[in-house]
């Protein structure tokens, strides 16, 4: 079954590989509405101040079961990216880490590792994937699916 998925990811650094691994349902036959990112409405949020920020992240996590956390150089030290692992867990989203510094960006260039924000955060047992190593194109649907089932054991 189709999930319904949030990315979280550091917005200005990482919106060309995040939209890499977005795009990549669009050629899925069982895909299902796979996270919506609206650059016009975060932006004006952000204008906005802290709480509107907050706001907009607790409505784009609205009606999802898993969060996977798009992880960058830098996405383990964006305090929204905390915020939204944060806000995820306690709606008993399913969460997952996937690397993309990976994915060649619009230059054609690769990034370094970033570290794991599960881990920069003291929490333990949360998965994480490479998207090239371990062929998140082929995978991610069933990674997404075993983080949905993990979350659901969390409550039981």
């Amino acid at each position: 079954m189709a999930r319904r998925v949030f990315f979280s990811f550091h917005f200005e650094r990482d919106i060309w590989r995040a939209g890499q691994v977005r795009n990549s349902w669009v050629t899925k036959p069982d895909r299902e509405a796979a996270g919506f990112w609206d650059a016009a409405s975060w932006e004006e949020a952000k204008k906005k101040g802290d709480e509107a920020v907050k706001r907009w992240i607790r409505e784009q996590l609205s009606g999802t079961s898993v969060t996977v956390v798009l992880i960058g150089t830098e996405t383990s030290e964006r305090p929204y990216v905390r915020y939204e692992i944060e806000e995820s867990y306690e709606r008993n989203n399913g969460l997952i880490g996937v690397y993309i510094h990976n994915i060649k960006d619009q230059n054609q260039k690769t990034e370094p590792k970033g570290a794991d924000p599960f881990v920069k955060m003291g929490w333990k047992n949360f998965r994480t994937y490479d998207w090239v190593n371990d062929n998140g194109y082929q995978n991610l649907g069933e990674w997404v699916e075993a983080a949905y089932q993990r979350a659901q054991s969390r409550t039981k």
